[in-house]
């Protein structure tokens, strides 16, 4: 592919985790561009060692970037090619690099994708959960009252958004004064020696984490609440009760294979007439 290298910007996905998760194609680009912008060159260094690649780095990141896409124009304009890539995952993912596309874009030169592993894929490929669509966010907000409004607004949706250890029990907190039976999702240490996937409620999700240490990078997915017009849940009420079973049974069941709220199909039960 060495020959196939031409003046332009390439986005390369790197490891977020497991460096043996390098494409071949992403190698053979980091090792024939004439330059990496790299959002932290230690990292990145990491990675270039491991498979003896020397190719030249240059630093790239969120507090550089307005002021480095001069010299990668540059670049470009004397024929020159470049690899950009972030600490670990895609470019543009929550990461560095949107204003030198942007700026490489409008300059008329190609930007091309390498394509490879994210953390946001990386978690929707091992879990089960209603349907396709998905909504990415990046970093959730910070404040309570922010986290309160994303969800809401985001309630129906499949929500995925990255979170520091140190605040995601605070986080979960505050999505559980609203919504205590919401079904979530934590990936921790994605493709790491000590991954961790683990489902369920809000509150158990809290329970386990009070005696398991939180550490590393994780990923979360808050699974859609489906509204109760989406479904009949009076016609499902009906038939699960034609099978002599409890209403807590009903409300449990429903709750997990549809993920509608638990206490308001146990209501639902309770005044359900035959």
């Amino acid at each position: 592919m060495a020959n196939s290298i031409i003046s332009a910007l390439y986005c390369v996905a790197t490891p977020i985790g497991n460096l043996d998760d390098i494409t071949l194609r992403a190698l053979d680009v980091l090792k024939n561009v004439d330059i990496i912008a790299a959002e932290d060159t230690r990292t990145t260094q990491v990675l270039l060692n491991k498979y003896s690649i020397t190719t030249k780095l240059v630093s790239y990141h969120k507090f550089s970037e307005s002021s480095r896409v001069e010299l990668f124009l540059n670049y470009l304009k004397d024929g020159k090619s470049i690899a950009l890539v972030s600490d670990a995952g895609t470019p543009l993912i929550s990461d560095p690099g949107n204003i030198l596309v942007e700026a490489v874009i409008k300059e008329g030169f190609r930007v091309i994708p390498i394509s490879g592993v994210s953390a946001v894929t990386t978690l929707l490929s091992a879990v089960s959960r209603q349907d396709e669509d998905f909504k990415f966010i990046g970093f959730i907000e910070r404040t309570k009252n922010k986290i309160k409004e994303t969800i809401d607004k985001n309630n129906h949706e499949n929500l995925i958004f990255y979170e520091s250890p140190l605040r995601l029990k605070d986080t979960l907190e505050v999505i559980y004064e609203t919504y205590p039976d919401k079904k979530i999702t934590i990936g921790r240490e994605l493709t790491k020696k000590f991954e961790e996937i683990v489902t369920g409620s809000i509150k158990e999700i809290i329970e386990y984490y009070k005696n398991n240490t939180l550490k590393g990078e994780i990923a979360v997915l808050l699974h859609k609440t489906i509204a109760d017009d989406e479904i009949d849940v009076d016609e499902k009420i009906r038939k699960l009760k034609a099978l002599n079973l409890k209403d807590k049974e009903i409300s449990l069941i429903l709750s997990e294979l549809f993920e509608v709220n638990k206490n308001l199909v146990y209501k639902k039960c309770l005044n359900f007439k035959h």
